[in-house]
């Protein structure tokens, strides 16, 4: 998953959206001339939230479509590690972003679905042209 998330090239991906039916996120945020720091969750949900940010974004799973979401601009993160661990995570930011985002996919929610019904009824219109 980790090698299909830096072909799409994106920096997050979750396992449905490669038709695996489990609960598993892979990101990275890093910088790509910091070289690459893929990160594996296991079975994440998010258990705190704060303050709000809009962000724009993208999704593998919606090609060339981009728009601005609300999200929370900080989030805590409960899950287990690639070895089997269980971990905490707290991100802000474009990881806060990601996070959220990814677990989105594992919940059956694109970002779209994130939009206004006004803004999500026009970019269905659009894609009902194609």
């Amino acid at each position: 998953m980790i090698e299909t998330m830096y072909q799409a090239p994106g920096i997050g991906l979750a396992a449905n959206q490669v038709g695996r039916p489990v609960r598993l996120i892979v990101f990275d945020v890093t910088q790509k001339e910091n070289g690459r720091n893929p990160s594996v969750l296991i079975n994440p949900e998010i258990i705190e939230t704060e303050g709000d940010q809009t962000v724009e974004e993208g999704c593998l799973s919606v090609p060339d479509l981009f728009s601005d979401v609300k999200r929370s601009a900080k989030v805590k993160i409960r899950g287990i590690d690639a070895k089997g661990n269980p971990l905490e995570l707290c991100g802000e930011g474009m990881l806060a972003t990601v996070l959220q985002h990814e677990i989105d996919h594992l919940d059956g929610i694109l970002f779209i679905d994130r939009l206004s019904s006004l803004k999500r009824a026009s970019i269905k219109k659009g894609f009902k042209g194609k």
